[in-house]
């Protein structure tokens, strides 16, 4: 019974490396905008190799993953890798902060709602603040910290104020588990899980300089800023490397 499911999500795990998003960044973020103008709702998931590791483990991941509403971006190059190597390639990554700066712009220029809900109170609230001043047409609806005791009742109290935009910056699965529990709540808008895009967009943490993202070595800078993500990235990113090469 072991062995049958693990080949199960082996084979699953290639089938959304074929359902991420093709094309360009700019025809993506054009495809934003007129779901936001729609009214229609969309789930963007930002997928990386961690985000497909934890997808054979979490169910909640799979199923949001799985869902009519998701929109899967290519947010790393080993996923774009991969892409090419189950002959299903993608033109260029999308990331996360880019899917998120994109979003800011968006409802800056057509007065959408925003919500953000995540980090820690310090990084959201200053957020907030810099949106106010920067985005001064984006209607905040307001914004609440990822450590309140009750992340699910938040979730329904922003459901009802009917974003176009909810940023939740809760990292992974945390903020995909929340996401799916409440997706039926909403009826419109763009929610994307957004990781650690608050601490970057609030200028708390600097993103990695153009050198490194050029090279698409930002893994490489955050591992060298912050080394015990080493784990992290052998257990992610050099394990779905080899997984996806055998499987090939």
């Amino acid at each position: 019974m072991i062995n049958h499911e693990r080949d199960k999500n082996e084979v699953n795990m290639k089938e959304y490396i074929k359902k991420l998003y093709k094309d360009s960044k700019e025809t993506y973020f054009k495809e934003m905008d007129l779901w936001l103008g729609s009214g229609n709702k969309k789930i963007i998931v930002t997928v990386n190799p961690e985000t497909l590791m934890l997808s054979e483990k979490n169910n909640n991941l799979k199923k949001l993953m799985d869902s009519k509403c998701a929109s899967l971006v290519p947010d790393g190059i080993a996923v774009v890798k991969a892409s090419k190597w189950v002959k299903s390639p993608v033109l260029e990554r999308i990331t996360g902060i880019e899917v998120s700066e994109e979003l800011l712009m968006l409802a800056n220029k057509n007065k959408h709602s925003l919500y953000l809900l995540g980090a820690k109170e310090e990084v959201v609230s200053s957020l907030a603040n810099k949106i106010k001043v920067e985005y001064p047409s984006i209607k905040l609806l307001g914004y609440t910290n990822g450590y309140v005791k009750d992340l699910d009742k938040e979730m329904n109290k922003i459901s009802k104020l009917k974003p176009d935009i909810l940023l939740v910056a809760l990292g992974i699965p945390m903020q995909e588990e929340l996401i799916y529990r409440h997706m039926n709540e909403f009826n419109k808008g763009i929610i994307v899980g957004v990781g650690g895009s608050f601490d970057v967009l609030s200028g708390t943490k600097k993103r990695a300089p153009k050198i490194f993202i050029k090279l698409n070595l930002e893994w490489l800078y955050r591992i060298i800023k912050e080394p015990s993500r080493l784990k992290r990235f052998w257990n992610s990113n050099v394990k779905f490397i080899f997984k996806v090469r055998k499987e090939k």
